[in-house]
């Protein structure tokens, strides 16, 4: 095998890893630094997030925030939002944040209260929500193990072929 070949194939190699890596840490390696995910699933918050992204959530001092300053929190026992805050209030020591989402002409119906916030999001990936969404259902999940193995099964291949110790030995 001459040297281009295997420099291209070793770059293929790389590379493959190199992206495999990066995807597992952000959808799931980034969690260990305290960031939670979430994929957005509405309308409300176009432009700032656009249906499919993925946000990066960080945890944060409600002492910090104030009324321009986006948020995501905990809506009902089962659904999380992201808004932006349009006004915060102080009831019975305690700060409750009013909210409105970018493309929604009213506030939020409900107020948000302290223990309610999650956090705040700190950066968004466009469309990776989709592919993370896909990759939870059941077909999802065959598809990308499936994909995985395949990938490893080509770096491993790649090594082989392009190792120039074993190609020393069968010239001896």
């Amino acid at each position: 095998m001459n040297k281009t070949t295997k420099l291209i194939l070793k770059t293929i190699s790389t590379l493959i890893v190199i992206v495999v890596v990066a995807f597992a840490f952000l959808l799931v390696g980034i969690k260990i630094f305290g960031v939670e995910i979430y994929s957005v699933l509405s309308g409300s918050m176009k432009p700032t997030y656009q249906v499919g992204s993925v946000i990066y959530v960080l945890e944060v001092e409600t002492d910090d925030l104030k009324a321009g300053d986006v948020i995501t929190f905990q809506l009902t026992d089962k659904t999380i939002a992201t808004h932006r805050i349009v006004e915060i209030k102080e009831e019975d020591n305690q700060k409750i944040f009013y909210t409105q989402g970018d493309a929604n002409k009213m506030r939020d119906e409900s107020p948000v209260r302290e223990n309610e916030i999650i956090g705040k999001p700190i950066f968004t990936i466009p469309l990776l929500g989709y592919i993370a969404h896909f990759m939870q259902t059941t077909y999802g999940m065959y598809i990308t193990i499936g994909v995985g193995v395949l990938l490893i099964i080509a770096v491993i291949y790649i090594d082989t072929i392009t190792d120039e110790k074993k190609e020393k030995k069968k010239e001896i």
